[in-house]
This record gives structure tokens, C-alpha cells and sequence, in this order.
């Protein structure tokens, strides 16, 4: 396994001693899992940065090394600032090669739908999967093949192949993804009822009838001619 990730153990606990750990340009983590009693760890915020630039950070398993002594792992759950581009708390899942792991790996797709050339629009209904394998198996990513996608289509988990040696946990019949017509053209046709038709527009007033309002009363007489 080439990819190795550093960290040390570390005594401070708390909301405190996270904030002076960030303040040195490290980030406070935990190490659980097969075999390993939950220990507090600390990392350098550039080499997790440079790490998950360069793998699949997520989903790639890989060995955390920590005070010398290493462990299979995986990243189980990442908390960062987006705002700052900084990781504030990571755990990390301590597996073993023989057993399987259930994770959550990111869903990518492939290929142009004929739908969207019609004038249709990707929706995306699930962007995430959770499977189960051995380590050994974690993918970076599902495909998602879209190539076959008409307008009105859609793909649901059912329909894409797990990589080998992995099990969806994700409910098979799961929409993923579907080509629909844009929203601005049905938000209309979905305000009708099943088999309303659309309100015929009403005819304009004619210009003698604008304002006039009915009256009980009899219409006033013109004056008689003096003798």
C-alpha cells in the first residue's frame, strides 16, 4: 500500500485544545476500529491537504501511521470549513484486509444523454451510495453510464453494475439520476389536475362596457318639446 498518512497521539481534549492545536497547523482526529481502542490523534493540516489532493481521500484505504505503528485505514467522517478551505476534525476507521467495511462512496456519471440534446435537463436524485466489501475493493467512485437517457428516462440503482466484489446497501430501486423537461416549461403543467385542461384566456371588455355597472333603476327620460 503506497499511500501513508502520519499523525501522533495526542493528551489535550476539548474545544480549547482543538483551537491551539489549529493555531500550530495541525488537526485534531481519532483513530477507532478493529482491534485499536479509541485514541486522539493529531495531523499537519498541509499533509491531509496534499493527501486528498491526491487520492480519493474518502474512499481510498490506506496506512495511518501513528507515533511509528501503523494501521489500515479509511477516513470515516470529515468535518471542514469550506468557507477557509480548512479540516477541522477527522475520524478515522481502523479495518483489517479479511473483514468488510460499509462505506459511503460518491456516484459519478459518464457519457452524454441523448435526452439533454432534445432540450431535457440532468436532475440528480442520489449523490451518494452506501456499499459493503473487503477493504481491498473500496472503488473511488460508482459510474453512472447516461449515454442511453431520453427525455422523461430515468436510471435507478437497480441499473448500475456494483464494481466487483462490492454489495449496495442503498435500496436497489433507488432513482439516481433522470432527464427531465426544464422546470420553467412545466411548472404549468404541473398545477393542472389529472385531466384539466389548461384556462382558456377570457375575452377583453369592449370599451362601451368598461366601467358600466348594472342598475335596478329606469333609465332617465329625455325632456318633452314645449308646446
Amino acid at each position: 500500500m503506497d499511500s501513508v498518512l502520519k499523525a501522533q497521539t495526542r493528551d489535550g481534549r476539548g474545544k480549547g485544545a482543538a483551537r491551539k492545536l489549529r493555531a500550530q497547523g495541525l488537526v485534531p482526529g481519532v483513530l477507532y476500529g478493529h482491534g485499536v481502542e479509541p485514541v486522539a490523534i493529531s495531523l499537519s493540516s498541509q499533509d491531509l491537504l496534499h493527501f486528498f489532493h491526491s487520492t480519493h481521500g474518502a474512499t481510498t484505504v490506506f496506512d495511518l501511521e501513528v507515533d511509528g505503528t501503523k494501521h489500515m485505514a479509511i477516513a470515516r467522517e470529515i468535518q471542514r470549513d469550506h468557507l477557509h478551505g480548512r479540516y477541522v476534525h477527522i475520524d478515522f476507521l481502523a479495518v483489517r484486509r479479511d473483514e468488510k467495511v460499509k462505506m459511503s462512496v460518491e456516484i459519478h456519471e459518464i457519457g452524454e444523454a441523448p435526452g439533454v440534446k432534445t432540450g431535457g435537463v440532468i436532475e440528480h436524485h442520489l449523490r451518494d451510495v452506501e456499499i459493503e466489501c473487503l477493504p481491498g475493493n473500496v472503488p473511488e467512485q460508482i459510474t453512472a453510464d447516461i449515454s442511453s437517457l431520453e427525455l422523461g428516462d430515468m436510471l435507478r440503482l437497480s441499473d448500475i453494475p456494483a464494481p466487483t466484489g462490492v454489495t449496495y446497501l442503498t435500496d436497489p430501486e433507488t432513482p439516481v439520476i433522470s432527464v427531465v423537461t426544464p422546470a420553467a416549461l412545466r411548472t404549468e403543467a404541473d398545477l393542472l389536475l389529472p385531466g384539466e385542461e389548461a384556462p382558456v384566456a377570457e375575452e377583453e371588455p369592449t370599451e362601451e362596457a368598461e366601467g358600466a355597472e348594472p342598475s335596478d333603476e329606469e333609465p332617465a327620460r329625455e325632456p318633452e318639446p314645449e308646446s
